[in-house]
């Protein structure tokens, strides 16, 4: 298998000036007196790409995981290492920065594919596979100034997908036009891959990165921190955004050294471990760093919700969940008015807010039809986690009227992040687990026609 992609010692300085005139200052000494700072966006990266890989890169913002990009595809020049490519490249960074929004989509895609080199005779192959994906219709010969945002990245994402490569760049530009355009983008790249195609793919979805990736590398302040196989690295990476100092360097040294745990979630740093108690528990663990930073409290409006938490069915508080075991969700609710048909109900989302599920106490109608002040409910919900490994934020709410208003009585947005470790030796994909039971049968003799395979049925 050939290497299509390798980064040899790849480094990126910038000079930082406190103020424009020190340019014209460090112009003038001819780099004898230094006005400026350095700024190091990438500090000795290493790595290769085998030909059909897919490999992921996470990090926070200002990891440099874009810079890399950009040194990949010769956007930048390295100020020390280099890059070696072996295939043609096609980039999705900045969707649509290279198109003239005074001229017509047509007039884009002709000028782009003669600026990448693509001869009078393959452009209008490349043309109709262009304007096939995108399906903007009769806008294609209109000025890309009277397209929507939508229609532009899609347009962008169109020609890039159609034109000849070996190796695709993609920085978090999956996330362009409606659901059913997505899913096309997803579905060329799996036939990108399919083909044998290299693709560096770099977002901020963690479930995204370990559905596509075969492998993923993890930045922080310009260091490659870890790399290896995908939701181990990945799971590492969730887990350090939540932690503070000093845990997250130790745990960032250890990770660079190679002394932390394979996944984030197979064992608690020292100092969190200890928190949690001398032995690991079956049923879960707690882990004191893992807090929510994305907390919305809503104003109340009769009522307040304190001592949100999720404990084992033994009442022992966890944030570190095993799949299947089942738990409870529980908070308080004190009442500071007369409130009336309450209902109390609760909602777990992924990172990117989608709503995966939740329940509310009764039934519209059938909730508290009288809630005097000075109440104080203890509210609990049982779950069992059928979700797979990542970070998952509960929300809850007390719903009801008071007087005129109806409405939320109270509302906590991310009230609490829980992780859910590995399911063992189980190949599942996805954000729920849905408790598969795949089993495959074979008939004795040949294999079988179509007729006798349609008729045959699986034991139960």
């Amino acid at each position: 298998m050939s290497v299509m992609v390798e980064v040899h010692n790849l480094s990126k300085c910038y000079h930082v000036y406190a103020a424009p005139v020190d340019r014209v200052k460090q112009a003038i000494t001819l780099g004898h007196k230094r006005y400026y700072r350095e700024f190091w966006a990438l500090r000795d990266i290493s790595f290769s790409i085998q030909r059909g890989e897919t490999i992921g890169i996470v990090g926070a913002n200002g990891s440099g995981k874009s810079t890399l990009l950009q040194l990949i595809t010769g956007v930048l020049t390295p100020t020390v290492g280099q890059v070696h490519l072996n295939g043609k490249v096609a980039a999705l960074l900045e969707l649509g920065a290279g198109f003239n929004p005074e001229l017509t989509g047509r007039q884009n895609i002709s000028i782009n594919a003669a600026i990448l080199g693509i001869q009078r005779q393959a452009f209008d192959e490349l043309f109709e596979r262009t304007l096939a994906f995108a399906d903007i219709g009769l806008f294609i010969d209109c000025p890309v100034k009277t397209y929507s945002s939508g229609m532009g990245v899609r347009l962008a994402f169109a020609l890039q997908m159609s034109l000849p490569k070996e190796i695709l760049i993609v920085d978090e530009a999956l996330a362009v036009g409606d659901e059913l355009f997505q899913r096309k983008c997803f579905a060329a790249l799996e036939e990108f891959r399919a083909n044998g195609g290299t693709t560096v793919f770099v977002s901020h979805a963690a479930a995204m990165v370990k559905e596509l990736c075969d492998r993923a590398l993890f930045l922080d302040a310009g260091q490659l921190i870890q790399a290896g196989e995908c939701t181990p690295v990945v799971e590492n990476y969730q887990k350090f955004l939540f932690m503070r100092e000093p845990q997250r360097s130790a745990f960032r040294e250890n990770l660079r050294q190679g002394s932390a745990p394979a996944a984030a979630g197979a064992e608690l740093p020292a100092a969190d471990k200890a928190a949690s108690g001398p032995e690991e528990r079956a049923d879960g663990e707690f882990a004191p760093h893992l807090k929510p930073q994305s907390q919305v409290v809503y104003p109340s409006q009769g009522a307040e919700i304190s001592n949100a938490r999720v404990e084992t069915l033994a009442g022992r508080v966890v944030n570190i969940l095993i799949p299947h075991f089942r738990y409870r969700f529980c908070y308080d609710v004190a009442f500071h008015e007369d409130c009336s048909h309450v209902l109390f109900g609760m909602v777990i989302k992924n990172a990117t807010g989608t709503e995966l599920g939740g329940t509310a106490h009764a039934a519209p109608g059938l909730g508290e039809r009288k809630v005097p002040p000075g109440s104080v409910y203890k509210v609990a919900f049982e779950f069992t986690a059928c979700l797979l490994t990542g970070m998952f934020y509960l929300n809850c709410g007390v719903t009801g009227s008071r007087g005129d208003y109806h409405g939320f009585l109270a509302r906590v947005v991310d009230v609490l992040v829980v992780q859910i470790r590995k399911p063992a030796a189980r190949q599942v994909t996805g954000f729920i687990d849905f408790d598969f039971s795949p089993r495959a049968v074979r008939e004795s003799g040949a294999a079988l026609g179509a007729e006798a395979a349609a008729s045959s049925s699986y034991p139960t």
